[in-house]
């Protein structure tokens, strides 16, 4: 078979870290005789070459290459490049790993659409990872009608022809932004760059001890050179006018505006952030036009015109009172209708002193100037934002709490001036998210696993998220779990914060099920058993009953349903066979989404009760557990306390 993809991965002393890149590359639903795996070791001093070695070995899709140390990962995948058989050419960092049918579906969607460049959904684990970009498919993206600017990293797949006629290849040796200058050359030069959206391709993870290269501090001198090179790649291949400055402005907001406000600035050292400035400052006025500053959002205007007119005092001043700012996001009512979580939240902005309030009156922002101080700052966005209000912004996104994808869900908002004293007004945004399991994410259901709710805001100027609570006291109150799209999906406070979160297919005791009593359930004398469940389903539900005798190891498994009853449960009814049953005492255990085997069976505390008489059979809470029973479970929770105080785990 022709190879496919080639994936490039540098490596450089991975340790550990390197095992779930390998995993995930093994995983991988392209057949292996379609793609190729190359490790390039750029000199590795751990037991790293030996392990790759191995691997290869053991895997004949898989190839090796050792070279001397070449001080940055620049050489190690252009020597993949060369080395590629692929059709197209994938590059993975050797601590990041890829979504299972990444590769596979990554191609089929650069085939489809005769694109250069396929860019794949990320996930930030730890790490930032753009957002915006991947709110939906971009089949022909250009640097002009999506914001591919955004994404600069290298984890993309080219194809090779392309870096081929177009001699591209990554600059090498110990240097930063390598990246940028081969990815914006890409963009540029591509015919066609297309964007995949609804799959998480690849996971960008910060180690845990954070040695990744990209979070270790950078000499500012040199970083600002390389990052020169970035913008004469832009300026090579364009024209002067709107389309550069939007390009120029992309490095302009993230690489010195974001690292000078609030508090990613505060936490900086003085000396240090001082030395920043002071290259940042020359790179604005030496490169920046006046077309670039005048696109970004009025709070980072305010920031790049204290650094092109070297305010740093003032930036400081500026910085400790944007710091304060935050959004905040309350949830008024959590339900279930047809089928879907229907989630209701206002939101606004707060300061140190609270809701943020605005004026209409104020001053408004200067296209290119700084303003005089902090107070006409402050003036300047409350007036943006009051300007601004009907096109304010507020979404919904659940982030699976393992790998950090983001999926974002549909979201009515209105929007409502609230009237706070001394002619000053409150910008509320109120939400209503339809959560449906069954398509939440990018039209997949949810997986199982811990779901967070947060916030996206965009209010005058700025788009920040967070946690979508704490929750009133008095508006706690939660639907049941659901059985929707053969999934439990229980919504739920977090213990310390009181944030929404959704819990699919984990949960067990917080089903509310341990609270049933012999009340809740009948048998009737033809086989009927019925049990009142505190579960919602929209219309029924396929379940699977086991009855396991308490006494041998004897057990029915019985095909049941449940379906909707008054109020916001329902009602488990299945067919037991009595006359089979007599004269035992049985367990009433429910699958409650799948078939025997397919997903873990949740006990019910009652137990069904059939004599030796036709019909002599009833519900009731099962015998106490007997002595050597409690002693036993006691025994098993002090050890399981003991591992988890010394090891961390359970």
């Amino acid at each position: 078979m022709p190879v496919k993809v080639s994936v490039v991965v540098p490596v450089y002393n991975p340790g550990p870290y390197i095992e779930d890149c390998v995993a995930s590359l093994l995983r991988q639903s392209l057949p292996p005789d379609e793609f190729e795996v190359l490790f390039v070791d750029d000199g590795s001093t751990d037991a790293t070459p030996a392990r790759l070695d191995a691997l290869a070995a053991e895997h004949p899709h898989i190839r090796v290459i050792h070279q001397e140390n070449s001080g940055w990962s620049g050489k190690p995948r252009n020597v993949g490049i060369e080395a590629a058989r692929g059709e197209f050419v994938m590059f993975v960092d050797n601590d990041d790993h890829l979504g299972d049918e990444a590769l596979e579906r990554m191609y089929e969607y650069g085939v489809e659409n005769k694109a250069d460049v396929i860019v794949g959904k990320m996930a930030g684990k730890g790490r930032p990872a753009p957002v915006e970009l991947f709110r939906r498919n971009h089949p022909y993206a250009t640097v002009d009608n999506a914001p591919l600017i955004d994404s600069l990293t290298p984890h993309k797949m080219l194809r090779r022809s392309f870096l081929d006629r177009t001699g591209l290849r990554f600059p090498e040796g110990p240097r930063r932004l390598e990246d940028h200058v081969f990815i914006a050359e890409a963009y540029l030069r591509a015919d066609n760059v297309s964007v995949l959206s609804d799959y998480v391709c690849y996971y960008h993870v910060r180690r845990e001890d954070a040695s990744n290269a990209g979070f270790q501090r950078f000499e500012p001198v040199g970083y600002f050179k390389n990052l020169r090179e970035a913008l004469d790649v832009v300026e090579r291949y364009t024209e002067p006018g709107p389309l550069r400055d939007k390009l120029l402005r992309r490095w302009l907001r993230v690489e010195m505006v974001e690292r000078m406000s609030g508090r990613r600035l505060l936490a900086m050292p003085d000396d240090y952030r001082r030395e920043l400035f002071r290259e940042m400052h020359a790179v604005v006025v030496e490169r920046f036009g006046p077309g670039v500053a005048p696109g970004l959002r009025p709070g980072q205007r305010v920031v790049a015109a204290l650094i092109r007119e070297d305010r740093y005092d003032d930036l400081v001043a500026y910085a400790e009172w944007e710091a304060a700012v935050r959004p905040k996001a309350v949830p008024t009512g959590v339900e279930w209708h047809d089928g879907t979580l229907r989630v209701r939240f206002t939101a606004e902005y707060t300061d140190a002193d609270g809701p943020l309030t605005v004026r209409a009156d104020g001053p408004r922002p200067s296209a290119d100037g700084a303003p005089a101080d902090l107070a006409e700052a402050v003036f300047w966005l409350a007036t943006a934002a009051t300007d601004g209000f009907e096109k304010a912004t507020a979404d919904l996104v659940l982030r699976d709490r393992q790998t950090a994808a983001s999926f974002f869900q549909p979201v009515e908002v209105t929007r409502e001036r609230v009237a706070a004293g001394d002619g000053r007004t409150r910008l509320v945004l109120r939400g209503t998210a339809t959560v449906d399991p069954a398509a939440a994410a990018d039209g997949a259901p949810l997986h199982g696993g811990l779901w967070d709710a947060y916030v996206r805001v965009g209010l005058g100027g700025w788009t920040k998220e967070c946690r979508l609570g704490p929750a009133p006291a008095e508006r706690r109150t939660l639907p049941p779990a659901g059985i929707v799209a053969h999934r439990v999906v229980l919504p739920y406070w977090t213990k310390q914060h009181a944030n929404l979160s959704l819990d699919v297919d984990r949960a067990s005791k917080a089903l509310g099920l341990t609270a049933l009593t012999p009340a809740d359930a009948t048998v009737t004398p033809d086989d009927l058993l019925t049990v009142a469940l505190p579960l919602y389903v929209p219309d029924s539900a396929d379940v699977t009953v086991r009855l396991a005798d308490t006494a041998s190891d004897r057990t029915f498994h019985q095909a049941s349903g449940l379906v909707p009853a008054d109020g916001a449960g329902s009602l488990l009814q299945v067919w037991v066979p009595l006359r089979q049953m007599r004269n035992a005492t049985w367990r009433i255990e429910v699958c409650l989404v799948g078939g025997p085997g397919d997903r873990r069976f949740h006990r019910l505390p009652l137990v069904l009760r059939v004599g030796r008489a036709r019909g002599d059979a009833e519900v009731a809470r099962p015998a106490p557990p007997g002595l050597l029973q409690r002693l036993l479970r006691r025994a098993r929770g002090m050890l399981g306390a003991a591992l988890k105080k010394t090891t961390g785990k359970v």
